[in-house]
């Protein structure tokens, strides 16, 4: 019975010694490397016309400790082209990812997402763009 008592008694000391987190996990750890934070990741060009092509800026930060290399940028399809920066952006350096939809062919509510590959410590981060466009104006 002895025996019994100290080894529950021992369990529970144990499984308190394990309930103790480190103070390195209960604090938010700043991962090291580059970071990218965008300004704005939505945009919506409201209303416009088949036929029209619009553009947006999504103007970005890196906001972390190391140089960011965006080596791809990815569009749902073909409608959606994506131009960004094709040299480093320096830790603390703002940049912009230009994209621009050509709504000929299409109809109705449009949502498109651009997915940026990285070297950021998240290495995939997403934008979004959406409208409506509207039938073409008929010819007079």
């Amino acid at each position: 019975m002895k025996k019994a008592l100290l080894l529950v008694a021992g369990l529970f000391i144990m499984s308190l010694a394990w309930a103790q987190t480190p103070a390195e996990t209960t604090e938010e750890v700043k991962k090291e490397g580059p970071a990218i934070s965008f300004e704005n990741r939505k945009h919506d060009f409201g209303d416009i016309t088949q036929g029209d092509k619009v553009e947006h800026i999504f103007k970005f930060k890196n906001t972390g400790t190391a140089p960011l290399v965006i080596s791809n940028v990815m569009t749902t399809c073909g409608c959606t082209a994506p131009e960004w920066p094709k040299q480093p952006v320096a830790a603390g350096a703002e940049a912009t990812i230009k994209v621009v939809f050509n709504s000929r062919g299409k109809m109705g509510q449009q949502r498109k997402v651009v997915t940026i590959i990285s070297n950021a410590v998240e290495q995939r981060s997403t934008v979004e763009i959406t409208t409506n466009v509207l039938p073409p104006k008929p010819s007079n």
